[in-house]
């Protein structure tokens, strides 16, 4: 049984080594672990997660589960949402996010950034704000374009985004009251 789990991991290097999905200096999810690769071996690969754990995963199970490189494309797209209240109007602040976004240090020109209404919930309309940027800069980007939205809203005087329900019951409800 453990010699099973061996071949695998071996054989899972071997299809590593040779297909390189990805080397080391990339930025990957891997069998469920996010992080830098550090070392790929025959047996296992090491990564170094965000929070800066080293971690180490059996080839085995990498190559038999999906591998996301981040790294391999030269550009990314950050994905943000912005709530809006029920009374802003989307067109208005669509129109006041998208020529900020353009001066966001980092935000690529090409393609352009994109701000669309996403959904709608109890608060009331979601925008989907989603700028591009190169691989390095990208969690520069999400916190500069987090801190753009939120600067963009209260100097628009935006109000705060909340939940309103209505409760109402009808003439079988007061009459369940009275009995």
């Amino acid at each position: 049984m453990a010699w099973s789990g061996l071949l695998a991991n071996f054989a899972g290097g071997v299809f590593l080594v040779i297909l390189q999905p990805f080397k080391v200096g990339d930025f990957v999810t891997a069998a469920g672990v996010t992080g830098t690769v550090e070392e790929v071996g025959l047996f296992a690969t090491a990564l170094n997660t965000p929070d800066n754990i080293r971690t180490i995963v059996g080839n085995g199970k990498i190559f038999g589960d999906t591998i996301q490189n981040f790294s391999v494309n030269a550009y990314r797209r950050v994905d943000l949402t912005a709530q809006l209240a029920h009374s802003v109007d989307p067109a208005g602040a669509i129109a006041l996010l998208k020529p900020a976004l353009a001066k966001v240090p980092n935000v690529m020109a090409e393609p352009a950034p994109d701000v669309e209404i996403l959904t709608f919930n109890p608060m009331g309309p979601v925008l989907a704000v989603r700028p591009y940027c190169n691989n390095q800069h990208y969690w520069r980007v999400y916190f500069d374009t987090n801190r753009l939205i939120r600067e963009t809203f209260g100097r628009a005087g935006f109000p705060v985004p909340e939940q309103h329900y209505a409760v109402r019951g009808g003439e079988e409800f007061r009459l369940a009251k009275r009995a």
